[in-house]
């Protein structure tokens, strides 16, 4: 069996992704959140709202439990929807005022709590990060674009 070399990189990967996540979730847990919907809240923040489709997009949820997310989050009257102006067989999704204002207090709450893990990288160093991190993903996306490609 062969040991391809870049295996302690995916390795180290996933290791970094369980514990950013491991991180991230206790402190969400904390504010009153899941993970799914303070990413639904965190993405609607600061906007008009989205539909299903951009912020199925714009999250890290699968269309299937996004509809389910945002039903609860609809019923602690934290979000709403509304038809599209343009197609009103379109839902728009967007914050109510209570929701805005759990949207300012958890996500300033939630950058302290990364700065605490991550204030320590000075600007250099997370550019670094961020490109290695831009590079694999672009990897990735290129063999996804030939085999769409070939199709």
């Amino acid at each position: 069996m062969s040991r391809e070399p870049f295996l302690p990189m995916l390795r180290e990967l996933a290791r970094c992704y369980q514990a950013f996540e491991a991180y991230s979730s206790a402190h969400i847990r904390s504010l009153g959140l899941t993970p799914s919907q303070f990413d639904i809240v965190a993405t609607l923040g600061n906007t008009p709202g989205m539909s299903f489709r951009e912020l199925g997009e714009k999250t890290l949820i699968t269309k299937g439990t996004l509809t389910g997310v945002v039903d609860r989050l609809e019923a602690q009257k934290l979000v709403r929807r509304s038809a599209a102006p343009e197609d009103g067989r379109s839902m728009i999704v967007s914050l109510t005022p209570t929701g805005e204002r759990l949207f300012r207090r958890a996500f300033d709450a939630h950058l302290v709590h990364l700065r605490l893990a991550l204030g320590g990288l000075d600007a250099k160093r997370l550019a670094q990060i961020e490109a290695a991190l831009r590079g694999l993903r672009e990897t990735f996306a290129a063999i996804d674009g030939r085999k769409a490609g070939a199709k």
